[in-house]
């Protein structure tokens, strides 16, 4: 009976995937189920698990799911997507949202089965994300979202779904008001993916943005102005003072952090760590033997100047006041999701906990009176008490430094989302006694900060190197308690902090400080959405510099260090840099992800 049972969704699936590699024009094409959202990993096509008897809108969904991602590999060039590009967040979230406007609009115009399907699709996407609630936040993320969900409507002539009539009412108006005809226009254009590509970049570049969705090539701009006016100041005035990027900041509402007093009773805390708590950024742990030694390399990695770098704490950049307001935003809008990784992180607490089993040794002269053994006594009383003492454990001899990409590519629900994740995580391998820190790395300026201007001063040498300011961000120490770096995460959500990012560096830097622990067991966990980005860097250098950096990095970490090293990838696959590695297509997977990551470690160390 079970397999007459199963045969019709086996059917189904085997279906679909025929129609699947129609609709791509690839007979090779593999599609596989699994998991919860659908997405593209290696030409893959991964799409939903079902249920053995599916409800019609699951089926709907995932038939939308597949003909989505055979679209995008049939009509859609990956060359000339990524040559048309634009590098920043904001402008690159609405860039990927018209592409795939176009994409979908093409697809379904002469089938009409098809475009239902893709209806569906959307329709079940925007209810899981939100988009039909009335309050609804307008930042970059959504207002990407929405000029997607607009020009889809425009494009193709089909009227939207219901489940996305909540933020199509927050930006409607306002998209009207800026497009001024612009999407109407690419209509013609739909056809040819690189002049529609460029005509998106002009209308990107005529949006008459806001302070919230400010287009950084337009910071940037700013930026390089002020900062040569300034140039006969004082040239080691500091660049994370409390009012910097004031002018960027994103206006979010007042409401105050979730309480979670109930939470911080049950937190397990280091008496000896509240007051004294040990300033691990104020180490310089350089020595040759802490640091890893790339293989030889004909083209060795440069950098122009270190004398502009920063290693930084959270609270150091942002006022106390200012960092509780983000906090709140953070968790006001992550209160439905902190409740899932909350649950995913009990859940490795309880595989952690298993471990922690306790052992014992007996009949000791001192240490702690074995009451089971009284008895002895009792019966003879000429026999002496007998003590036990619990053995040491290595499991907690253990510290997780967790690394996030904080490039403005991460800007809005991806940066939320991984802010949440390893503030729920640091917490619970707190409580299991093991040493977790937070760090974030990003970059101080768009495109080459006072390390460009040196460059420049110097008339520019050929092959300089690196030549951004490197601002790397320390959220929570790894001797730091959860209560007293829970706001630092804040940060995340602060418009401005985010801008580019060198991976290689990084890791070098949170090797380096994972070397200077006195743990034995030393566990790095890299959150990343994509390869490293520095326009200033990559527009001087040979093609690839920082790239092949962060490979000879990632080589010496793997297979010449000490240091457990593992990456998630975020939209992108990183699967072709680190070697133990998982690439999610949702960010709502992250939670998941790190846990079952963590986990596996774990697991691999008991035995």
């Amino acid at each position: 009976m079970k397999n007459d049972s199963a045969q019709p969704i086996d059917n189904f699936k085997r279906s679909l995937a025929s129609a699947t590699k129609a609709i791509a024009a690839r007979e090779d094409l593999e599609v596989s189920y699994g998991g919860d959202v659908a997405g593209l990993v290696r030409d893959q096509v991964m799409l939903p698990s079902l249920p053995p008897k599916p409800k019609p809108e699951q089926i709907a969904k995932v038939r939308g799911d597949a003909d989505a991602l055979a679209l995008k590999i049939a009509l859609h060039d990956a060359e000339i997507h990524s040559a048309n590009q634009p590098k920043s967040g904001a402008a690159r979230a609405v860039f990927e949202a018209l592409e795939q406007a176009r994409v979908e609009t093409l697809g379904g115009r002469h089938l009409s089965g098809l475009a239902d399907n893709l209806t569906a699709a959307l329709s079940a996407r925007a209810k899981r994300r939100g988009f039909d609630k009335p309050d609804i936040a307008k930042d970059d993320t959504s207002f990407a979202e929405a000029i997607g969900l607009f020009a889809r409507e425009r494009l193709s002539g089909r009227p939207l779904p219901e489940t996305t009539n909540g933020i199509m009412s927050a930006w409607r108006d306002e998209i009207n008001e800026r497009s001024q005809g612009r999407i109407k226009s690419l209509l013609d254009l739909i056809h040819d993916q690189d002049a529609f590509g460029r005509h998106v970049n002009d209308f990107i570049a005529d949006l008459t943005l806001d302070r919230d969705n400010a287009d950084p090539e337009q910071e940037d701009d700013q930026d390089e102005e002020s900062q040569q006016e300034d140039q006969d100041q004082q040239e080691d005035q500091s660049a994370d003072s409390p009012n910097e990027d004031q002018q960027g900041q994103t206006e979010v509402s007042d409401a105050d952090a979730l309480d979670d007093d109930a939470d911080d009773a049950q937190d397990i805390v280091d008496a000896e760590n509240i007051d004294g708590e040990s300033d691990d950024s104020e180490q310089s742990p350089d020595a040759p033997s802490q640091r890893p030694q790339p293989r030889n390399s004909p083209d060795p990695y440069r950098v122009y100047t270190t004398k502009h770098d920063e290693v930084v704490k959270a609270e150091d950049l942002c006022p106390p006041e200012e960092l509780e307001r983000l906090r709140g935003y953070l968790d006001q809008h992550m209160a439905g999701l902190s409740s899932v990784i909350s649950r995913l992180a009990n859940r490795l607490q309880r595989r952690l906990q298993a471990q922690q089993q306790r052992s014992w040794t007996f009949d000791l002269e001192e240490g702690m009176l074995d009451t089971a053994r009284l008895s002895r006594v009792i019966i003879d009383p000429l026999s002496s008490l007998t003590f036990k003492e619990e053995k040491e454990t290595d499991f907690r001899d253990t510290i997780v430094s967790i690394l996030i990409d904080n490039s403005g590519s991460m800007r809005g629900r991806p940066i939320m989302v991984a802010a949440v994740c390893a503030d729920i995580m640091a917490r619970t391998l707190e409580r299991c006694g093991v040493k977790a820190e937070i760090l974030g790395f990003t970059t101080k300026a768009w495109k080459g900060g006072k390390s460009f201007q040196d460059w420049m001063a110097a008339g520019k040498p050929s092959q300089p190197g690196r030549l951004n300011d490197l601002r790397h961000i320390i959220y929570k120490s790894a001797d730091m308690p959860w209560r007293r770096a829970k706001r630092n995460l804040g940060l995340m959500m602060r418009e401005g902090l985010l801008k580019e990012n060198i991976d290689g560096e990084a890791l070098d830097w949170a090797y380096r400080r994972l070397m200077a622990r006195p743990e034995q067991r030393r566990i790095l966990m890299v959150i990343s959405d994509g390869a490293p980005v520095d326009d200033a860097t990559q527009s001087q250098n040979k093609t690839g510099l920082l790239e092949t950096h962060l490979r000879e990095m990632i080589d010496t970490l793997e297979n010449r260090s000490d240091v457990e090293l593992v990456a998630i990838g975020i939209g992108h696959d990183v699967t072709r840099w680190y070697s133990k590695a998982v690439t999610i297509m949702d960010v709502e997977q992250l939670g998941g992800a790190m846990t079952e990551k963590l986990a596996e470690l774990f697991d691999k160390g008991r035995r």
